[in-house]
């Protein structure tokens, strides 16, 4: 990596002839006016002061990024000798402030007080800061443009103001320069004072100089990106999305933004399971025979290729949200796995068509998917090929080209299922564990029916409902974090309302109380406890022990089932 520096007159020249370019996965500009106007202020104050350093990526003979013009800029159907991989936000606000490119703001030097200004030299206080740079909003009003002043240069001198775009580098700005001097002259507003102030102002500009590093030519995409993240001081850091953006833009000539959005209105629940922009990227890898990793995001191809099966991913996404629905994974805090969302949705893909009996076959391969994949350790470590590779097999399958090669899921000896010790140590399912949500999920796959005013679980309540201790850590008579207590067999989902003044009391006497409130015979309540898997004799025994081992053996029964692709029964 070399370290250099240019002059902005250097960087505006190589911005005109389409020689420095940024990198399309580059979000847009995103400063504030103060920005704008705090870098100005760093340029002419007196020492000027550094702007930060920029990184760019030197081209060669082939772009290894997609390029896009700066803002404003020429829009140049060349390649580029450079791409700004970091310092858009700085290069952007210096071009479109010094060629007044900005819709609703202008910037402006002040060059001496405004004529109206009463405030005495003796009366100003010195210690207070005199801000060099002003920014103007702008507005139309009736087809003109405000204020109107600000497109008057007599006007603006007036107010002791010029546009800062007389300071433009190159040709157009010594023309603009030029124009600016004779009209405030024709205005008589015009003095030496002032016009030698605003030359050496704008000598300060064009010799300013903003140092970069530049990684040379045959520098990879992967060091690239690598390099960028770690100097990037953006608050929002480059996902792999934003590089399949760009592809997709370029290659197909469509916004993939556009197309989420509209993903999401057929399929709004996606974005309850975490970022749509990694689910959409995964399922469409997989769709197209890829493994859901960052080398297959970089690949040249890879936004044309997702483009290419969208409406696959779309049809996948709406399918597979729904099942996840069906099979009470209901959104990012109930999910035990990561890969169950994107495997589910690519194999629906693979589905969705299928009618009758071939739709039921798979359904309940899918089932059998998602919950080995809840329940055992298949996906615990390098998930993103494991997945692949067991999709490949489970796409074979449901397209009846299978040659009989075993899918690695479904190994018992390599992946058991927990027992049922395991269960009952497995712990609080409000911590991004694995098992513990597994557990949590099987008891609401019975549509678990709130103890209180009797509705069955859905995604439009799973919010509204609290995970509740059966057995009180008071009654337990142990502190909130002890692990004795914190066990997602000792778990339910329920509303607040049931949720509240238990204390210490044991769990006989707040059902008793519970039953009591809401008019419910003992067969109401304990239906409503068996939708939760909550076996109602143990849970009133008083014996916490006894009731983690009859628990944990009817989530066992049903993790069984579920894990084999059928309904539990009974």
């Amino acid at each position: 990596m070399e370290a250099r520096s240019k002059p902005i007159e250097v960087w505006f020249s190589m911005i005109e002839e389409g020689q420095i370019k940024l990198p399309r996965f580059q979000r847009h500009e995103a400063w504030r006016p103060a920005q704008i106007a705090g870098l100005f202020e760093n340029i002419l104050q007196v020492p000027s002061l550094p702007l930060g350093v920029l990184l760019v990526l030197e081209v060669g003979d082939r772009e290894i990024f997609l390029s896009r013009s700066i803002v404003g800029a020429p829009q140049l159907n060349v390649k580029p000798s450079m791409q700004l991989l970091d310092g858009q936000q700085r290069m952007t606000a210096l071009w479109r402030s010094l060629t007044d490119n900005y819709e609703d703001l202008k910037v402006f030097v002040r060059l001496r007080m405004p004529i109206a200004d009463t405030v005495t030299d003796d009366e100003r206080d010195d210690n207070e800061p005199q801000s060099m740079i002003e920014i103007e909003k702008r507005w139309e009003r009736k087809g003109i443009r405000q204020p109107i002043w600000a497109d008057d240069y007599v006007a603006c001198i007036e107010r002791g103001l010029a546009p800062i775009s007389i300071f433009r580098p190159g040709s157009a700005g010594e023309i603009s320069f030029k124009s600016w001097r004779d009209e405030l002259r024709a205005g008589g507003a015009y003095s030496d004072d002032i016009g030698d102030l605003a030359g050496e102002l704008r000598k300060r500009v064009l010799t300013y100089t903003l140092p970069f590093l530049s990684l040379p030519v045959g520098t990879t995409r992967e060091t690239a990106l690598d390099v960028f993240i770690n100097m990037n001081t953006s608050a929002s850091p480059l996902k792999d999305y934003d590089i399949v953006v760009a592809q997709v833009e370029e290659g197909v000539g469509e916004s993939l933004h556009d197309m989420v959005q509209n993903l999401l209105q057929s399929a709004p629940a996606a974005k309850d399971y975490g970022r749509i922009e990694d689910i959409i990227l995964s399922v469409g890898a997989l769709l197209l025979d890829k493994a859901p990793l960052k080398k297959t995001y970089l690949e040249d191809d890879f936004g044309a290729g997702l483009a290419s099966v969208w409406s696959k991913v779309v049809a996948g996404m709406e399918r597979g949200i729904q099942f996840l629905s069906d099979e009470a994974l209901f959104n990012e805090k109930t999910l035990p796995s990561d890969v169950a969302v994107y495997l589910t949705c690519a194999l629906w893909a693979i589905a969705a068509d299928l009618t009758l009996d071939q739709e039921g076959n798979a359904r309940s391969l899918i089932r059998k998917v998602l919950w080995r994949a809840c329940f055992t350790d298949r996906y615990g470590k390098t998930s993103a090929t494991r997945a692949y590779a067991d999709f490949r097999l489970l796409r074979a399958t449901i397209e009846g080209a299978g040659d009989g090669s075993p899918c690695e899921l479904f190994n018992e000896a390599l992946f058991p299922l927990p027992n049922i010790d395991e269960m009952k140590i497995a712990g609080w399912p409000g911590r991004k564990d694995r098992l513990p949500r597994a557990i949590l999920a099987t008891s609401l796959r019975r549509k678990a029916q709130d103890f209180a005013d009797g509705s069955p679980i859905s995604r439009s309540n799973v919010s509204a409902r609290e995970l509740d201790h059966l057995y009180s850590c008071g009654f337990l008579n142990v502190d909130r974090d002890d692990p004795l207590a914190n066990r997602a067999i000792n778990c339910a989902l329920i509303t607040s309302l049931t949720n509240r003044n238990k204390s210490a009391a044991p769990p006989s006497s707040y059902v008793s109380d519970r039953a009591r409130a809401a008019n419910l015979g003992e067969d109401t309540v304990r239906w409503r406890l068996a939708t939760h898997l909550i076996p109602y004799a143990e849970l009133v025994g008083d014996n916490y022990q006894a009731f983690l081992d009859a628990r944990a053996r009817l989530v066992e029964r049903d993790m069984k089932a579920l894990c084999e692709g059928t309904e539990p029964t009974t």
